[in-house]
């Protein structure tokens, strides 16, 4: 007989305090544990997140915020690496709280030790509870797949990429 993993809620999430090195996320109550990220991925959600962030801000479009968590449902809690909120959304929100919404666009830097299962299941939770766009990017393999919320997925090997209407990057560029 199979032993059931703990569940709790993301209340119960909420509560736990992160040791240095680690990340937690919430998948439909199971805690799930995964090593910081390296450099690596960093410099591409940076690159990304940056450029995203100047052309949001320069146009009052809304909010743009990395490795926040995003209450999905009750038992769901993910932090993807870049995330994009309306100004529609963010004006209600409390940036001080957790972050009861799921974002208009979210994108993942998929690391080596990512299984392919498990960000389809992420990019399932994330489409499900409202998020318009879905970017993952395997850099190793410098391949991207662009989910849209009515179900339509694009695969790129370079860019450039639309993932607001008149901001795109370059995939070749962001992976140099």
């Amino acid at each position: 007989m199979g032993t059931k993993a703990m569940t709790m809620t993301a209340e119960q999430y909420a509560a736990l305090e992160e040791p240095e090195g680690f990340r937690y996320e919430l998948n439909e109550g199971e805690l799930v544990v995964t090593p910081s990220p390296m450099m690596f991925h960093n410099d591409i959600r940076d690159e990304i997140a940056f450029a995203l962030r100047q052309f949001v801000t320069q146009h009052k479009l809304g909010r743009v915020t990395m490795e926040t968590d995003f209450q999905l449902s009750e038992d769901t809690v993910r932090r993807p690496d870049i995330a994009f909120i309306s100004g529609e959304k963010a004006a209600l929100i409390d940036p001080h709280k957790r972050l009861k919404i799921a974002p208009d666009l979210a994108v993942e830097v998929a690391s080596p030790s990512d299984r392919p299962d498990d960000l389809m299941q992420k990019v399932q939770q994330y489409l499900n509870a409202g998020t318009a766009t879905v970017l993952v990017i395997f850099a190793e393999a410098h391949l991207a797949y662009l989910y849209r919320g009515h179900g339509s997925v694009q695969v790129f090997e370079k860019g450039p990429i639309e993932l607001l209407p008149d901001f795109t990057i370059d995939l070749a560029e962001i992976l140099g």
